[in-house]
């Protein structure tokens, strides 16, 4: 493990026994000490680059004290611009931003959109519930305009201050008001929540040992069979798994243990949007409670469900939802491909500027194609077992998408990847093209594709409800 990735680990293996002692403090000294603690990390591994974060909140809350009306245009603007002079600072003779800073700046961003929209909410529903004499019945909104100690407090709240999960606003202040945090779930979940960390861990360092990324970009390397740089991919994708699998779940424990995303299961919870419907306390009935708010990561669903699509919602969950409530609805375009493409080609920009990024993440929509025309040609016309052995080879090709196009993103560099993807022939590439072809070649006419999309977009309102996001 490296030395960023062992403060990573400390800090993870911190926040779950003071995530404990929280539940005992009042909602104004809880609120006092999570700013404080989650500023003294920051200001402790960012040293002066926590300037960085201090400004885009500091722009932030200007733009919504000046307009609310278009905080959530502006607000994406300003950070997303934002993120482009952090990562080119060096142009400006400004010394580079650590890997700690590069994070915080990173959920700093997520925030700091999500609560422009969550303000813009709030006064669109005020000025409806004046003009109605009728109080709108919205889920999850905000009661009052924040304050700038509100902004930064959630700012620099030390829960996931690095490693996440994302969180709105209103989920943070939910927690400070909680009416009894030591009566909520803690050490059940957490210990649930934990008792892979150590499998992940150990498959993470064993297999990363016997697998260095880096020779990937040595001759030695491009000399060895097909069959052997196929299977690297598959190495090096389970290593990247194992790693953010040990990483987000510590994280989620965190999170646990401070009582942070705690709603009763009749809430519905979403993860990173909360509740999904209105609820009450029953007096009569003992709750039952649940952390789904806070859930970045469906270890299981993201290894073996079948398609590509569904893939992405177990894996980063929080950020999901938030490409999809703050992205996805606002893309410049109308079809599905090119708004899943401007979707993905934001969240590699949010990423970072690597070449790598862009690579892998506009490979998913080409996938996403491939995999609905050979649904709706061959799967469609299928028996029951037809379909069985249908999806077991859309799992298999599912998950060697997912270790093609994880290559660019650990390689980084464009040359690298290029390099790779040419030593296997641009396998998957050749792959998705052909499913393509295949799949339009089968389906026989106009008629049928529009069945086909209609189809899919029956599948994908179904999902929506599923997962509690907003159609469109």
């Amino acid at each position: 493990m490296s030395p960023d990735e062992l403060v990573y680990l400390g800090v993870l293996a911190a926040s779950v026994p003071v995530g404990f002692l929280f539940r005992y403090l009042s909602s104004s000294v809880k609120q006092v000490a999570s700013l404080f603690l989650g500023l003294s990390i920051t200001i402790a591994l960012c040293h002066i680059h926590t300037l960085h974060s201090l400004v885009t909140v500091m722009g932030t809350w200007i733009i919504i004290k000046s307009s609310w009306r278009h905080a959530p245009a502006l607000s994406l603007s300003w950070t997303f611009l934002y993120l482009l002079f952090f990562r080119l600072v060096t142009w400006f003779d400004l010394p580079q931003p650590t890997p700690f800073a590069n994070a915080v700046q990173l959920l700093l961003t997520l925030k700091m959109v999500s609560l422009a929209n969550e303000v813009h909410s709030f006064h669109v529903e005020k000025k409806r519930d004046v003009s109605s004499f009728a109080k709108s019945p919205v889920i999850g909104g905000l009661s009052q305009e924040p304050s700038l100690y509100d902004i930064l407090s959630y700012s620099y709240c030390y829960v996931g201050i690095m490693t996440g999960p994302f969180f709105r606003f209103q989920t943070y202040m939910d927690w400070l008001r909680q009416p009894n945090p030591l009566a909520l779930p803690g050490w059940e979940p957490c210990l649930q929540r934990l008792k892979m960390v150590p499998v992940f861990g150990v498959l993470f360092v064993t297999v990363n040992y016997y697998f260095p990324l880096s020779y990937v970009r040595t001759d030695e390397f491009l000399d060895q069979n097909l069959f052997f740089r196929l299977f690297y991919m598959v190495a090096v994708f389970f290593v990247f798994r194992m790693r953010f699998y040990s990483a987000w779940c510590g994280a989620e424990a965190g999170c646990i243990s401070a009582g942070l995303g705690c709603y009763p299961e009749k809430a519905l919870s979403k993860p990173g949007g909360g509740p999904t419907v209105n609820y009450s306390p029953d007096p009569s009935a003992e709750e039952k409670y649940d952390f789904k708010t806070i859930q970045n990561i469906d270890c299981y669903n993201s290894d073996f469900c079948v398609k590509v699509r569904h893939g992405m919602r177990y894996w980063n969950m929080t950020v999901q939802w938030w490409l999809h409530h703050y992205i996805y609805p606002n893309a410049p375009f109308k079809s599905y491909a090119l708004r899943a493409g401007w979707t993905m080609f934001i969240s590699a920009y949010w990423h970072g500027l690597h070449a790598g990024y862009y690579l892998s993440f506009l490979t998913i929509p080409l996938c996403i194609a491939a995999e609905s025309a050979m649904e709706s040609a061959i799967r469609s016309k299928l028996g029951p077992t037809g379909q069985n052995v249908f999806d077991w080879i859309h799992w298999f090709l599912k998950m060697r998408a997912y270790d093609y196009m994880c290559m660019g993103f650990v390689l980084l560099k464009a040359s690298d990847t290029i390099n790779y993807w040419m030593s296997i022939y641009f396998t998957m590439h050749v792959v998705a093209v052909g499913c393509i072809i295949v799949g339009k070649v089968l389906k026989g006419g106009r008629r049928d594709g529009k069945k086909g999309e209609k189809d899919r977009i029956n599948e994908e309102k179904t999902e929506s409800v599923k997962t509690g996001q907003k159609s469109e």
